[in-house]
């Protein structure tokens, strides 16, 4: 095991033995149907489990019907669930993984008409989402009825062989964390006040599992280190708590970081690897029980340092399993070259927000698992790559371990493409991850790389291929304005790569994610900027996930964003814009480009017609983001 050592020792969680300490834990995936385990459910946690993950943890699961939301999750409100989920629990021990499921009751009740009623603590909503439905609080009665549920729902765990059962009690996903949290909880009875009483439903649902599972029976509760809500918990009040979680019962407590809604970014790629970690140490202090701690850890290097530094007793790290399900395998055999990193870029997240099956932008297998196969070929090929990009990579990648003769061209001296470009702006470091991973991958699986070299139709048609791909790229778009070849015009390509210099008043054309991006490079280095955009909002092509933590930094740092203004000339002093039928200016020393990419389709039209099989992938085909160029490279290459 060599230097993660601490890594891949066992540990116990109380009457449970896991192999090692790393936790997959629970997320919201739209991989189930109907509230029940699907194939293409267990075929991603597979996958997982075979990677060497210690324990899993699937969920969350409703303990009582909520109209079948968050859909595409799993329930265990019925006994109809039980043989699915054995099914599943089966699997997990088949390739040696211990399996939990989180369970929860959600802030739906079903009314007597069977619609769903939004519920919680008290008629107190969460703050962002102020035009949502107010919660109608919660009787007596009907909190006995939520407690009651745990406990059945932690029955029907058991019975479907699961190794323990984890109680959710954070970022406003379940009943309790509205109950625990006083951000929502404003009532004036025994389930509300202080930090103590707002437990108490936390604590009585514990007892509730406790009387139907036994005290023996693993358990544990995912809990928020702190809310980062206006009013909300702070980790002082998760210490409080802690400690009465233990004395009820629990033998694990995983600590996780805010509430989705939180106007704090906890996931991003701006936001340092492990910079989360001391919400768990916290508890840890205050604790006897395992504690497992995570958010923004991707590197198992990382997580062995925290380990050795006994911040916490075991890692949780859910989107890393996401992007490469063999990390924990890959890590403990040294490996570390041969892992695919999770870049924090959020395309997963913004599937669950959009209530879809997950993705992953650098692993097109994720959630296709049964669909995208990687089967040998039937019959080698010799295939010739354009383009040492991330489609081209990935393509090459793909079609080696197939088993073809692949060999990758590229016209620039080092592998990368738009990738290289990519890491430049602030924050984007994460993304050099995913081209030394693909370039060293190009090494091992044997493929024959070509760079420096001019790459036209007469040097392919030369190698002869079977197959050929065109992985090509993008180029800038120069839009048809007045003044653009103007010598204050630069495009932001140049002034990200630093090939071309700015002056201090800078005007950017194009508030896309490019022109954000520039935006803030530009500012970092001092100077003023305005960017103008033509749509209605800045960065309408930035996540969901992304948008509002980017904005956010350019407002910080004073970027003057103007929309519905249409570019009608560029002069040496700026840019002269419509908007509303009215003719405005705004002032700036230089004007950098950046309205988008067309692709570079010379290669392909020179080729179409003289390729026995010619495919076109990445930006080359549509121009789009790493998600697309990896999906697209993916899927081809597992047909040649």
């Amino acid at each position: 095991m060599g230097k993660l050592a601490k890594l891949f020792e066992p540990i116990k969680i109380g009457t449970m033995e896991v192999k090692n300490k790393i936790v997959m834990p629970a997320m919201e995936l739209g991989l189930a149907a109907d509230d029940m385990v699907t194939d293409r459910f267990k075929a991603f946690y597979a996958e997982r489990a075979r990677g060497g993950a210690g324990l899993i943890v699937v969920g969350l699961a409703p303990t009582l019907y909520t109209g079948m939301f968050p859909p595409g999750g799993i329930g265990i409100y019925k006994d109809e669930f039980v043989p699915g989920l054995r099914e599943f629990v089966n699997l997990m021990h088949k390739y040696g993984a211990k399996a939990a499921v989180q369970i929860s009751a959600l802030q739906l009740l079903e009314k007597p008409d069977g619609s769903m009623e939004v519920v919680g603590p008290s008629n107190i909503g969460v703050e962002r989402h102020s035009s949502a439905p107010k919660p109608r609080p919660l009787t007596l009665d009907e909190i006995k009825r939520v407690m009651a549920s745990y406990g059945e729902g932690a029955l029907r765990a058991k019975e479907a062989g699961f190794d323990a059962v984890e109680i959710n009690a954070i970022a406003g996903t379940g009943l309790i964390s509205y109950f625990l949290s006083g951000h929502t909880n404003n009532r004036t009875d025994e389930y509300g006040g202080n930090i103590i009483k707002r437990a108490r439903l936390l604590l009585e649902s514990i007892e509730s599992v406790k009387q139907k599972v036994g005290d023996d029976y693993p358990l544990l509760c995912r809990v928020s280190g702190a809310d980062f809500m206006e009013g909300g918990n702070t980790l002082e009040d998760t210490k409080a708590v802690a400690p009465l979680m233990e004395k009820a019962g629990i033998h694990a407590i995983n600590v996780s970081t805010g509430w989705h809604e939180s106007p704090t970014p906890f996931i991003q790629m701006s936001i340092p690897r492990g910079k989360w970690i001391y919400l768990a140490e916290g508890v840890k202090e205050v604790v006897d029980i395992p504690v497992i701690g995570g958010t923004r850890i991707n590197d198992p290097v990382l997580a062995e340092q925290i380990l050795n530094d006994d911040r916490v007793d075991m890692v949780y790290a859910a989107r890393a399993l996401i992007a490469d399900p063999e990390w924990p395998n890959k890590a403990k055999e040294g490996r570390l070259d041969d892992i695919r990193y999770c870049t924090a870029c959020c395309a997963c997240f913004d599937t669950v927000l959009e209530m879809r099956p997950v993705v992953c932008a650098v692993n097109a297998r994720a959630g296709r698992e049964l669909e995208y196969t990687i089967e040998p070929a039937k019959k080698c090929k010799k295939v010739f790559i354009v383009g040492g990009g991330p489609a081209g990579m990935e393509a090459a990648r793909v079609a080696a371990m197939r088993g073809h003769r692949v060999t990758l061209a590229d016209g620039k001296d080092q592998l990368g493409g738009q990738l290289l470009v990519a890491v430049l702006p602030p924050h984007k470091e994460e993304l050099g991850g995913l081209t030394r991973y693909l370039a060293g991958q190009m090494k091992k699986l044997g493929v024959t790389v070509q760079l420096g070299q001019r790459v036209d139709a007469a040097a392919v048609e030369k190698a002869r291929p079977d197959a050929v791909v065109v992985a090509t790229g993008a180029i800038p778009i120069v839009p048809h304005i007045p003044g653009v070849d103007g010598e204050n015009v630069v495009m932001a390509l140049d002034v990200l790569t630093g090939r071309k210099e700015v002056g201090n008043n800078v005007v950017i054309v194009g508030g896309g994610m490019v022109g954000c991006e520039i935006a803030e490079f530009l500012v970092q280095k001092g100077k003023k900027v305005t960017i103008v955009e033509m749509l209605s909002k800045i960065g309408a092509d930035i996540e969901r996930a992304n948008r509002w933590v980017v904005l956010g930094r350019l407002r910080q740092l004073g970027v003057r964003m103007e929309v519905n203004a249409r570019v009608e000339e560029i002069t040496g002093q700026g840019v002269k814009t419509r908007r509303n039928g009215n003719i405005e200016s705004f002032a700036g020393d230089t004007v950098v480009l950046a309205v988008g990419l067309q692709s570079d389709c010379k290669l392909a039209q020179e080729l179409e017609g003289k390729a026995a099989e010619l495919h076109v992938i990445g930006d080359g085909a549509k121009p789009g983001k790493i998600i697309q160029a990896i999906e697209s490279a993916f899927a081809v290459a597992r047909q040649l």
